[in-house]
């Protein structure tokens, strides 16, 4: 049921693709500030309260729910599940994106281009050469991907119903929310931010090892250990990395924005980034996500075996 689960929930989102501002996590996010108004007095302590006075309510509900569907009929259990992965998952926000930008860059307007990737990324995109614009797209569609797709699938497979998936959305939420604006005069987010790299220890670096998989694994593993801890955030950095190196090209570097340089370090080996290479990252998204199926169906199947 895990399978079937996160194949119609996939087929689903690319048919009618859920934007991030839908009602419900509109709902959530209403929610979400409720509790900050409250709850915030600027330590850590609130904080923890406040992250689970805020997740762990859904979670129970979306594996009760679950639980008592499944005691009726386990087509109701699986439509379930597939309904929150759908409400979880978001290849589209990838893909999308990527078009659109691809599109216009291979049609010459780098305008409509820049737009695009203003939109996607919310970053001031007025300067960005072209090599610039596909250097951003792909690091954006790389975490993008992370999010919404492969941690996401992680934690469906791993807990029981769809409650891993639910956790693992709302807690990325919350860190964007709360855990990016913490510091040491407001550490309310900061518990925020800490759950949500516990969460993604694993599968990060399951997903940097899938594209070394079905890319250049050497250069993908070597740009890895070589490169990721460069990168500001080093969950960010080691799927940056491992993807740069695993289709071949350079990633980080400085970038024109506001007026000024913005320097990054760099990563990857190989060519500067081009249109083409959009296509090359969209190829080892797909191809790490179908081994991801292949995997889970290779689990099931000793399951049941055994």
């Amino acid at each position: 049921m895990t399978l079937l689960s996160l194949i119609a929930a996939l087929l689903l989102e690319q048919v009618r693709p859920l934007g991030n501002r839908n009602r419900v996590w509109l709902l959530f996010t209403r929610y979400a500030n409720h509790l900050e108004r409250n709850l915030n007095a600027g330590s850590n302590r609130h904080g923890v309260l406040a992250w689970l006075a805020a997740i762990v309510p859904f979670v129970a509900v979306a594996l009760g729910v679950f639980y008592l569907l499944d005691m009726v009929s386990s087509a109701l259990a699986f439509a379930w599940s597939v309904f929150v992965l759908y409400l979880t998952m978001g290849f589209r926000h990838f893909s999308g994106a990527f078009s659109d930008i691809s599109l216009a860059l291979a049609e010459g307007r780098d305008f409509d281009a820049r737009q695009a990737l203003a939109q996607w990324t919310g970053q001031p995109t007025s300067e960005l050469s072209v090599n610039e614009i596909s250097r951003l797209a792909i690091e954006q569609g790389v975490i993008d991907t992370y999010r919404h797709v492969f941690g996401t699938m992680f934690w469906f497979v791993i807990l029981p119903g769809p409650a891993g998936a639910l956790l693992y959305r709302l807690s990325v939420m919350l860190a964007q929310k709360w855990g990016d604006r913490w510091s040491e005069e407001d550490r309310f987010g900061r518990f925020a931010a800490q759950a949500l790299a516990w969460l993604d220890w694993v599968p990060v670096r399951l997903t940097a090892a899938s594209f070394a998989i079905m890319g250049d694994f050497e250069d993908a593993v070597y740009c890895w250990r070589s490169q990721a801890r460069t990168w500001g955030n080093y969950a960010h950095g080691i799927l940056l990395a491992s993807a740069a190196g695993a289709i071949g090209v350079k990633l980080g570097d400085p970038l024109r924005q506001d007026y000024t340089v913005r320097f990054r370090p760099e990563l990857g080996v190989g060519d500067e980034a081009d249109p083409y290479y959009l296509k090359s990252a969209v190829g080892l998204v797909w191809r790490s996500a179908l081994l991801w199926l292949g995997v889970i169906l290779l689990m099931s199947l000793t399951f049941h075996i055994g």
